[in-house]
């Protein structure tokens, strides 16, 4: 446990000591937040949908964990550049342990991440429809987190280029953000459409967090509890297969 703590550490003081990257993470869900949220606001209320902003957040919320979660998998190619992955993996400590301890270290900032941005979002309007049910709520973020960075830790495990990773990422990620029903109600795509957004993992996540912070899910609450949990375990098990493989 020692060995995943500290894994795990090392990457909250990472996030931490870089407070550009915490100002900077926190543009885009901004532009979304005050861009769309006032932009179709109007649009939203005359078709009889209600606040848009209140639809809106718990899908910028989960845009802000995915991305974070994601492009912590890009520190295990830069450490592979730098040197530091051959040092840890010629440690007296077992890969599987080295993966969960950099796994839960990612999720926690993606966690964090996510958490400001909900803050951000009370800040703009946003009320949840039941305080008692936040705390459940940081669940959802935590299996959305836990998720996307064993995704994001499998993909690094395969590659040295950092820029090729990138754009896997930019690749993935629009797609996994744009059907998952974050900017539109998945009650009402076509069914073809819908079919495909619940082909998602994400989506699932995103209906989760409407659930709990707004009552407007879609999917069903202890479907979206079920098909994360599925989807983190298998993960977790292939991005630890994928880092056990890793040459240096």
């Amino acid at each position: 446990m020692g060995a995943i703590y500290i894994l795990w550490l090392r990457q909250l003081k990472r996030y931490f000591r870089s407070k550009a990257r915490i100002v900077g993470s926190l543009g885009q869900p901004l532009l979304f937040l005050l861009a769309l949220g006032y932009g179709f606001g109007p649009i939203f209320e005359k078709a009889g949908q209600g606040s848009y902003i209140q639809f809106l957040a718990p899908g910028i919320v989960a845009m802000s964990i995915i991305f974070t979660a994601l492009f912590s998998g890009i520190e295990i190619i830069w450490d592979k550049q730098f040197g530091f992955l051959k040092e840890t993996l010629v440690a007296p400590v077992s890969r599987l342990k080295i993966m969960i301890g950099r796994t839960l270290g990612g999720a926690t900032v993606a966690i964090m991440q996510g958490i400001i941005v909900l803050a951000i979002s009370l800040i703009v309007g946003f009320r949840p429809v039941s305080w008692v049910l936040v705390p459940v709520s940081l669940v959802v973020m935590a299996l959305i987190a836990l998720l996307f960075t064993a995704l994001g830790t499998a993909i690094a495990s395969k590659l040295d280029d950092m820029q090729g990773f990138q754009l896997i990422m930019n690749f993935l990620i629009m797609p996994l953000f744009f059907l998952s029903g974050a900017l539109f109600p998945l009650n009402q795509m076509p069914p073809a459409l819908l079919l495909v957004a619940k082909l998602d993992p994400l989506s699932y996540g995103v209906d989760g967090l409407h659930y709990l912070l707004t009552g407007m899910g879609a999917l069903g609450l202890q479907m979206d509890f079920l098909v994360l949990a599925i989807v983190v375990a298998v993960l977790l098990f292939i991005g630890s297969w994928l880092f056990s493989k890793i040459e240096i």
